[in-house]
């Protein structure tokens, strides 16, 4: 049994539909990306996993469980986080509030401080900054601050939306190298990234999702040297 198994998605915004039976599988411990274009649908396929948005038809599973009943703060309780899409900080809160509002799920007190000095070493800066609003931060903390929320809820699985968007390069060494500790420390993720080149690089494998639909999936090693790939989202002739 899969840690994470979608099963033939098709969910809709109104009458138009996103994603056409779209099936994935996250085996606990994995990186596993999934690339495509603009518009393919890679934030659509996180957002139905999370709750965030329902199928019409196909099912969510967590370790064999469906989670069509849940609301999407249930599916934390769970055990899914997501670090969405622009890192969504609450802006006018610390970051010390940011965190503890990661920690809703929990109740217990030492987990919650366990897991508060656990971001803290992934993120020095944060600790370093922590009374300081979160509106104020660089690109690149608020994105470390995003996932350590995130992290703050203890997920099995970890949902991450574009994390490398606009940031400078070396920071985007920084959050890939991040993304592979977190994974080191017994989370699996599901990583949607549109720089494919880095995600393929950090993960075990990969999904290729092109206008709602899974074309292509592999080992990212083989992805990395499919020439489809190469020409469609590595940027080689």
């Amino acid at each position: 049994m899969s840690l994470l198994e979608v099963e033939n998605i098709h969910t809709y915004y109104g009458n138009i539909q996103a994603l056409r039976g779209v099936s994935l599988k996250v085996e606990k411990g994995e990186i596993v990306t999934l690339i495509g274009a603009n518009g393919a649908g890679k934030t659509t396929t996180l957002r139905t996993i999370s709750g965030l948005l329902k199928p019409r038809e196909g099912h969510v599973k967590l370790e064999g469980e469906d989670l069509a009943s849940y609301m999407a703060h249930e599916i934390v309780y769970k055990g899914v986080a997501m670090v969405p899409e622009g890192r969504g900080v609450f802006a006018r809160l610390t970051v010390m509030e940011n965190l503890e509002m990661g920690a809703f799920s929990l109740s217990n007190k030492e987990q919650i401080n366990r897991n508060l000095e656990r971001v803290f070493t992934l993120f020095p800066r944060l600790k370093e900054r922590r009374a300081q609003v979160a509106g104020t931060l660089s690109g690149g903390e608020q994105q470390m601050l995003a996932t350590g929320r995130a992290l703050m809820a203890s997920p099995s699985v970890l949902l991450m939306d574009e994390p490398s968007m606009g940031l400078a390069p070396v920071l985007v060494e920084v959050i890939f190298d991040t993304i592979q500790q977190i994974n080191r420390e017994g989370v699996t993720i599901l990583l949607v990234e549109q720089n494919a080149l880095m995600a393929l690089g950090v993960a075990h494998r990969g999904y290729v999702l092109q206008t709602g639909e899974i074309v292509l999936s592999d080992s990212a090693e083989k992805l990395r040297k499919d020439p489809t790939v190469q020409k469609a989202y590595l940027g080689m002739e």
